[in-house]
């Protein structure tokens, strides 16, 4: 059974990094898929435990050169994610101290330079000066480029610590033997200040870049603030606060007005309003009655009520959000299949462009210290940060904005996919309808209805619900059935009282040679019809809106349903969808999708149920409603937390946009790469320059993506 666990991983500055280690996780047996995030410093891996262990996937990122670690046991996924944060706010904190002394260090250096240039008292000061920089400032600079030498490969660091080093060893050289250059005719100058000041740029750019990253994730820490810290619990009579890890299944809940619920539960006593606009994205608070659900995070608006415990932990609403936002913003999206290629021959094709230009220019009689310059000022700018970032950064930012309209798309695949929707496949009951379906009339007695409810008791199909609800208003008390039966799509068959009980349409009964041309749900006791009842299921109030949203994006939407077809069509016009498949079971679900992919239809299905899981991993995005089952909500790609079909055209209106902003953030990063590389080398660029360049390309990549923040999806 394959496994998936998430390394923390150290050291990653840029797109060779991320795809070393993404190589060297695909290289280990039992690995079926690995997944590394450059923007979170995180690879998610499903293995086979059965051919490799977790101490070997460990070592197999430790010998590429970087850190890694497993997430410490015991905590849940909310101190996970807030030792994240505080570590990307020590992170943030410390880069900017080192940029700031850096940049002081480096104007003064800049000034000693310009008066004192032929002073050796001075040089030898500058000399110790850039040696604390370099070695304060600069030491995860140049222990990732030794790390990664040792291993044979190379990174952004190589390319900072080649050009850093070759200035100070330059410096050095000049400082301590400046004879040897006046003998050979050359004026020695030193280069301390750049040496410095490119650091102090490289450090300067980090900063900013993980200020951003943070702004990137801005959703998830909204999330992770919902939960609240205690509980009040009504313990043998008392009102107590706890804190809500000490809170068990079954505690009765005690919730006042204006009061976040700490955890989820069914309500108990009461009525109030809750606000689950932070989950749902809807802004107009829900009314709770007593058996409704609630879930912890949301805010109590009015009233006072009471609610029994349920799930709790990791198994609550607000925590597998909060997972499932983690793994998304964790994914990868196919085009940065393209950044990981680029990558892969960058960094080595910069190191040989770069000794060509040192080349060039010694040839061309320019002297050593300006083709030493622009070999170096070519080594900097060309630092491949903005191509790591181009893809990662736009999928953590358009999943977050996702997350707070009440979508979870399930990562950087999912949301590239979206964009190519073509079809909408949509499931009727509980996705088109309100899922809530009510007996309308019947022509059965109490007897017989008392019968065919308690068999009704034994499914969780919605017309059932129903059925048994209609037993309850009049009161009847249900005995228990056996040998209950649910065929799916049809109907229940089972034994009550002694009595062969059959509930279903009316095909159904045929099949039991039971002929009838009654409509609705058909009883049958002992194999003679008794009566029928007709429910009917109203069309949600959104779903007419969402379904002209849908055909504005130009795509085609299909109702797909195992209901009659006369009740299907006549919820199809009520709703504006003009193809109808009608009368299907699961399996022919299945291949309705299959037919449809086959004529080259990109589909996304949405449905709720236990029997829509399986057509909604067959499509090519499924959206899975969040009212609906645990299982559809781990098929789907997408899922719905407000009962809200509209959704997905802004599900796919988002994925249009982030689209646009990979695309762009990739071209800029190669763009700025294929102008900026031959500049450097005609010698327009400093090393300096070349460093402050290279720190604001990642910078305008970063922001580039934070504009998704800012997207309208309607």
């Amino acid at each position: 059974m394959p496994e998936t666990i998430h390394i923390n991983v150290g050291g990653m500055t840029c797109a060779a990094c991320q795809s070393h280690v993404q190589h060297a996780l695909e290289e280990q047996p039992g690995v079926e898929k690995a997944a590394v995030n450059l923007m979170t410093g995180d690879a998610m891996v499903i293995f086979d435990p059965a051919s490799v262990s977790k101490d070997a996937l460990l070592e197999a990122v430790r010998e590429t050169g970087y850190d890694a670690e497993l997430p410490v046991a015991g905590k849940d996924v909310f101190q996970h994610q807030e030792d994240r944060e505080a570590a990307q706010v020590a992170e943030a904190r410390e880069l900017a101290i080192k940029a700031v002394v850096s940049l002081i260090a480096g104007a003064l250096a800049m000034w000693l330079s310009m008066q004192f240039m032929e002073v050796r008292a001075a040089q030898l000061g500058l000399l110790c000066l850039t040696i604390v920089v370099m070695g304060w400032a600069g030491s995860r600079v140049y222990a990732g480029a030794f790390t990664t030498a040792i291993h044979g490969s190379s990174d952004m660091n190589t390319l900072v610590a080649l050009g850093t080093g070759a200035a100070f060893l330059y410096s050095a050289a000049v400082t301590l033997a400046p004879g040897l250059f006046h003998s050979q005719g050359i004026h020695p100058q030193v280069y301390y200040e750049a040496a410095i000041l490119i650091l102090a740029f490289v450090m300067a750019g980090k900063a900013m870049e993980a200020r951003a990253k943070r702004q990137t994730t801005g959703a998830l820490r909204k999330l992770i603030g919902l939960q609240t810290p205690t509980a009040r619990v009504l313990r043998q009579g008392q009102e107590v606060d706890l804190p809500v890890s000490q809170v068990r299944r079954g505690d009765i809940i005690i919730v006042r007005p204006g009061e976040r619920l700490p955890v989820d539960g069914d309500v108990s006593d009461g009525t109030s309003f809750v606000d689950e606009s932070m989950l749902t994205g809807e802004p107009i608070p829900v009314e709770k009655q007593k058996g409704d659900r609630v879930i912890g995070g949301t805010v109590n608006s009015t009233g006072s009520f009471t609610y029994i415990a349920t799930t709790l932990g990791e198994s609550s609403v607000l925590s597998r959000i909060v997972t499932l936002m983690r793994e998304a913003q964790s994914s990868r999206a196919p085009i940065e299949k393209l950044a990981d290629r680029i990558s892969s021959i960058f960094v080595p094709t910069v190191l040989v462009l770069s000794a060509l230009t040192f080349a060039a220019w010694m040839i061309s009689g320019a002297g050593f210290i300006r083709a030493a310059a622009t070999a170096v000022a070519v080594l900097i700018i060309a630092c491949p940060c903005a191509m790591g970032l181009a893809v990662p950064t736009a999928v953590m930012v358009a999943t977050g904005r996702g997350a707070e309209a009440g979508l979870l798309i399930k990562g950087g695949e999912a949301l590239e996919k979206l964009r190519r929707v073509d079809t909408v496949i949509l499931d009727k009951t509980g996705t088109l309808t309100e899922g809530r379906p009510r007996v309308v009339d019947s022509d059965l007695t109490d007897e017989h209805l008392r019968l065919a409810a308690a068999l009704e008791r034994r499914s969780e199909h919605p017309l059932a619900q129903a059925v048994v609800d209609f037993a309850g208003s009049r009161r009847l008390t249900l005995p228990s059935a056996h040998e209950a039966r649910a065929v799916p799509g049809k109907g229940m068959e089972g034994r009550v009282q002694g009595h062969t009980v059959l509930v279903g349409h009316g095909s159904f009964l045929g099949e039991r040679g039971i002929a009838t041309a009654r409509g609705g749900l058909v009883v049958a006791i002992d194999e003679r019809i008794v009566g029928s009842l007709q429910v009917e299921d109203p069309l949600r109030t959104s779903s007419k809106s969402a379904v002209e949203d849908l055909k504005k994006l130009g795509l085609d939407v299909v109702l797909l349903t195992g209901d009659r077809r006369s009740t299907a069509e006549a919820i199809a016009r009520e709703a504006g969808i003009d193809h109808v498949v009608a009368e299907v079971l699961p399996q022919g679900k299945i291949d309705e999708v299959k037919r449809l992919k086959a004529l080259g239809r990109v589909i996304a299905m949405a449905g709720d149920g236990i029997n829509d899981a399986p057509a909604l991993a067959q499509a090519d995005v499924g959206f899975a409603m969040g009212s609906g089952t645990d299982i559809a909500m781990e098929a789907g790609d997408v899922t719905l937390l407000r009962a809200d079909l509209r959704g997905i055209s802004e599900a796919i209106a988002l994925s249009r946009a982030a689209w646009r902003v990979m695309k762009q953030n990739l071209f800029w990063a190669l763009a700025y790469n294929v102008v900026a590389i031959p500049a450097a080398a005609l010698g327009y660029l400093s090393p300096v320059i070349a460093s402050a360049a290279m720190a604001l390309s990642s910078v305008s990549v970063v922001g580039n993506s934070l504009r998704l923040k800012k997207t309208r999806l309607s």
